[in-house]
């Protein structure tokens, strides 16, 4: 129960450090990152530019990412938040107007950083330049879920071990399913 109370007062206290630290100016870009990024926009035009212009590599990649990206947004918002109901960060720790944007549904875990998560560590195989290239987004919009007030540490840190697995079962899968079955 102790580790618990430690993890909830770290959760606090990190989250509420970021909503402090970070300028403004950097806020904008992070918030501009995460637009581009909502509805699954930036990964899915991320796949078509792999698609068309990487040959067989980048078709590979984007196929690769979009199903990771699919799982962990199966995993993370279709499943995770309707078992969990952990409230968003209290919105008085945050000096900007970005937290009235936020959604009203669990804020555990973070459905972005899963997408983010799974659709760079799927691609980065494939084609590690690319996945170099989605990396950098990728932890930006990781911080701005912090940042903006949509998430505790904790649910960006789950958000991308959903991500993770998600991106290893669609490496896995295959494999697997081959081995069992055949």
């Amino acid at each position: 129960m102790r580790l618990l109370a430690g993890l909830h007062d770290a959760d606090r206290s990190l989250t509420k450090h970021a909503a402090s630290r970070i300028p403004p100016r950097i806020g904008k870009v992070l918030s501009a990152v995460e637009e581009t990024a909502e509805s699954t926009k930036l990964w899915c035009g991320a796949a078509a530019a792999m698609a068309w212009l990487g040959g067989w590599r980048g078709r590979k990649a984007a196929a690769t990412g979009l199903t990771a990206l699919v799982i962990a947004q199966l995993t993370s918002n279709g499943l995770c938040k309707q078992l969990a109901d952990r409230p968003r960060p209290p919105k008085e720790w945050f000096p900007h107007d970005e937290v009235d944007d936020r959604p009203d549904s669990s804020s555990f875990p973070s459905g972005h950083t899963a997408a983010a998560v799974a659709f760079t560590a799927a691609v980065a195989p494939a084609w590690p330049a690319a996945g170099a290239a989605c990396a950098v987004p990728a932890a930006l919009v990781a911080l701005e879920r912090v940042q903006s007030g949509a998430h505790y540490p904790s649910n960006v840190a789950v958000g991308a071990a959903i991500g993770l697995a998600s991106a290893w079962l669609t490496h896995r899968a295959p494999r697997l399913m081959l081995r069992h079955w055949l």
